[in-house]
């Protein structure tokens, strides 16, 4: 299995680092949670959680090289438990405009040029937000 394959090698470079779960976590920017729950199997990680730990544990790619077979096994996944719909039709927004952009982007760029503009867009809304709060 794909994800248990991603887990182990998480695991394997972080203990080899000397890091926790905890230091982990800060250092990529995710929750403490979310490292335990990838770790455990409880939850997929993401191709950006695979970058971001690449980089910060210096595996030389190798999570990111294994992100493409753990999506189509959590895609698998997703298909036994049968289509989610929506209630209501989503209506497009310009955010779904900014995330087409990057994803554009993505595709002639590495990965992490786009970990970097999907922190950045974070950034942004985070400010949108808390400005129509006051």
């Amino acid at each position: 299995m794909a994800s248990r394959r991603f887990r182990g090698e998480l695991r394997r470079w972080r203990t080899r680092k000397g890091m926790t779960q905890r230091a982990l976590a800060d250092r990529v920017r995710f929750s403490r949670e979310t490292v335990a729950a990838v770790e455990s199997g409880r939850r997929y990680g993401s191709r950006e959680l695979a970058v971001r730990c690449d980089e910060v544990l210096g595996t030389g790619g190798l999570l990111a090289s294994l992100w493409p077979d753990v999506a189509r096994e959590q895609m698998a996944a997703d298909g036994r438990r049968g289509p989610r719909e929506r209630a209501t039709p989503r209506r497009h927004t310009p955010a779904d405009d900014i995330v087409a952009m990057i994803v554009d982007n993505g595709a002639r760029r590495g990965p992490s040029e786009v970990v970097v503009e999907l922190d950045d867009l974070r950034t942004a809304i985070d400010r949108a937000l808390s400005q129509g709060h006051r």
